[in-house]
């Protein structure tokens, strides 16, 4: 019995491994740099060769934080938007905040409701170019993932449209997710 387990957890890995972007595994996309989600939180990781800017919007607009180019990172516990609302990181290769990709979230009870937009993101969008995905950092959570290879301009598990809400999540409340953008 505990083979089967260890083996349809392996099979699951692999699995998983095989759909990320070009060049990313889940050892780089969680583990570099030695940073990995902590409980109840998303990790941002830029793995692009140029800057990403980050800004996480509630009621109110946060400031904008850099992820340095190959590597650079944005960490942020959930939290609670105080209008009610979801909380959205927007993510752009541009200060100027244009190209946008946004992770956002809702916190209900136990459960994290989480997704990546794709809507306010240009044709010719770098995330689209390098691929970007989520993971959970506990396989065992029962969390789905969310990958959207490089090139995948129509990638159905991101929001391309405001109704495709196929590409809505629920996790555990305590779930680590790691959003890495590009190899």
């Amino acid at each position: 019995m505990m083979f089967t387990k260890t083996f349809g957890i392996a099979a699951a890995f692999a699995t998983l491994a095989s759909a990320l972007p070009s060049g990313m595994d889940m050892n780089n996309m969680v583990r570099r740099n030695n940073t990995v989600p902590t409980s109840g939180s998303v990790l941002i990781t830029n793995n692009l060769s140029h800057d990403v800017y980050a800004w996480s919007v509630t009621n109110t607009v946060g400031p904008m934080q850099t992820l340095k180019a190959n590597g650079g990172t944005y960490s942020e516990s959930w939290r609670t938007n105080p209008n009610g609302g979801g909380v959205s990181i927007k993510l752009a290769t541009d200060p100027n905040q244009a190209d946008v990709l946004q992770f956002e979230y809702t916190q209900a009870t136990d459960t994290i409701f989480w997704d990546l937009s794709c809507i306010d993101m240009g044709a010719n969008s770098q995330f689209t170019k390098y691929g970007f995905a989520v993971l959970p950092t506990d396989p065992t959570s029962n969390c789905p993932s969310a990958v959207c290879k490089a090139g995948d301009a129509a990638c159905n598990a991101a929001y391309l449209i405001p109704t495709d809400d196929h590409a809505t999540h629920g996790c555990p409340i305590n779930t680590g997710l790691a959003l890495t953008i590009g190899q």
